[in-house]
């Protein structure tokens, strides 16, 4: 199910954040209490399908309650086409998992993880980038539902 935000998200249990790509896609999880977050290596894929497949199989192995996705915007608020393939994963996803799924506007996010990373090689930036984001996404959106 998808949800308008994190009001009904669980606030116990091991949580996922998702940072999509057409390619590769950052995987970020939380301890099952909110209190920390661990990058996982990214998941490669040849198209939506394989994606939704190889999310859905971590969704049950990990034993998540929750989902959290970086919605790609414009500076402005405005969607954009990556937007629309991240809506429409979202979508797949949902089909084929019964765990709460919350997008969050992830303006910033890859920014951000790359200042936390500090002076790394190019090649290792390309290889953490993703699922650091993911972190950067999903530690912003437990600080959210502990606001609330």
């Amino acid at each position: 199910m998808i949800l308008p935000d994190f009001k009904d998200f669980p606030r116990a249990g091991r949580v996922i954040g998702i940072d999509w790509g057409a390619r590769r896609t950052g995987i970020a999880i939380s301890d099952p209490m909110h209190q920390m977050v661990f990058v996982r290596p990214v998941v490669l894929s040849s198209g939506a399908d394989d994606l939704v497949q190889k999310i859905v199989t971590l969704i049950t192995d990990e034993n998540v309650s929750g989902v959290v996705v970086g919605l790609p915007l414009r500076m402005d608020g405005s969607a954009s086409e990556t937007t629309q393939n991240v809506r429409a994963f979202v979508d797949a996803l949902a089909a084929r998992v019964d765990v709460p799924i919350c997008m969050l506007d992830e303006t910033l996010s890859s920014m951000s993880a790359q200042d936390d990373m500090g002076r790394v090689r190019m090649r290792d930036i390309k290889q953490k980038l993703d699922s650091e984001s993911a972190r950067v996404i999903l530690e912003n959106a437990l600080a959210i539902i502990k606001r609330q």
